[in-house]
């Protein structure tokens, strides 16, 4: 207990060393980024810095993973430069219950990961986002749960999400009159940002008010000119990986139940668990290598050897998410894929360590 308390506090210790310095790049990345936007409407650098700060437990349920690595590294690095693991391992304790002390430490960072990623980063960054754009745009609304609403000259648009960078799906169109009466409703299933400012309306459906008469008409595709582009309403649509596990799930539900495409939410929703299970393989990867090749090692040979394997795994990540969608590959598959690398190499390099 009192070795599970020592190694506890050392893991944590390097973790939250290294977890400090990945946030604050991250945020000055972020800060950076932000540049651009700044003096369009209303949008000031303090706001840009709220807006970095409110971000920060996103940037943290991120940066867990790598950070676990590379802090578990430094951390039992430490107590083997200190030769503490060589006395414990005289005092007769097994690698094995090392490494289990370290497994509970993983176990703790992944509690914290799911506290931060599931109930602290999701409406920090709807808080953001919505921040941001009543700061750049003065035409818009966010009220209820249908999405964005936004007026561009006669026409009111609602997006209900954004599946893609340049793609959204369930979007209305209202179009007014001059004197503010309602002329037309449209209803477009998916619509697709074009070059030059304009809207891709897919199986386009419209209702149009004349006196007592009301006209039906379909349409494969509908072009829409509109003022507001696809940039703006990302500040709107919440990206899938920011979306939280009990929102995704009835997401990907309704989606298959009327038979759309949920790939790309499938896929969120399984990374999100598999990353959130892989601190513990991280954690526990900092074992084999402080009793093996890094054992005399100094700080920046076990940063750089967390940085690779940290980079690997996000590298993965990004690469699979494309799989899922563009090759039609099973989604839980390709989330779960670099997590359970991980935890093969980690369970085989504990297993084979002396």
């Amino acid at each position: 207990m009192i070795l599970d308390r020592y190694i506890l506090r050392t893991v944590f210790g390097g973790v939250a060393l290294v977890l400090s310095v990945l946030v604050a790049l991250g945020a000055l990345f972020n800060f950076i980024q932000q540049q651009d936007d700044i003096g369009v409407g209303t949008y000031r650098t303090l706001d840009a810095m709220f807006y970095v700060v409110l971000g920060l437990p996103q940037l943290i349920f991120e940066m867990l993973p790598i950070a676990a690595l590379i802090g578990a590294l430094l951390g039992l690095g430490a107590l083997a430069r200190g030769s503490e693991l060589t006395v414990m391992r005289a005092s007769g304790i097994s690698i094995a219950r090392v490494a289990l002390s370290v497994a509970i430490a993983g176990i703790a960072l992944m509690v914290v990961a799911v506290g931060v990623g599931e109930y602290l980063a999701p409406p920090m960054q709807k808080l953001a986002r919505q921040m941001k754009a009543f700061s750049k745009f003065d035409n818009v609304s966010f009220a209820g749960r249908g999405g964005a609403w936004v007026r561009d000259g006669d026409l009111v648009l609602n997006v209900a999400r954004q599946s893609g960078a340049e793609e959204f799906g369930g979007m209305l169109v209202f179009e007014l009159t001059r004197d503010h009466q309602l002329a037309a409703i449209g209803r477009a299933p998916r619509a697709h940002a074009a070059p030059g400012g304009e809207w891709q309306l897919e199986d386009y459906s419209e209702s149009r008010f004349a006196g007592d008469y009301v006209s039906g008409r379909r349409a494969s595709t509908r072009i829409l000119p509109a003022g507001v582009g696809s940039g703006f309403l990302g500040l709107a649509i919440s990206d899938p990986n920011a979306i939280e596990l009990r929102a995704l799930w009835p997401v990907i539900r309704g989606l298959a139940g009327n038979g759309q495409d949920a790939r790309i939410y499938e896929f969120a929703f399984w990374s999100r668990v598999a990353r959130t299970f892989a601190i513990v393989f991280a954690v526990l990867l900092a074992v084999p290598f402080v009793f093996g090749p890094l054992r005399s090692s100094g700080t920046g040979a076990r940063t750089t050897i967390g940085l690779i394997i940290g980079i690997a795994f996000f590298l993965a990540q990004r690469m699979l998410e494309s799989g899922a969608i563009v090759f039609d590959a099973p989604p839980m598959l390709l989330a779960w894929a670099p997590t359970l690398c991980l935890a093969l190499v980690a369970l085989v390099l504990v297993a084979r360590t002396r």
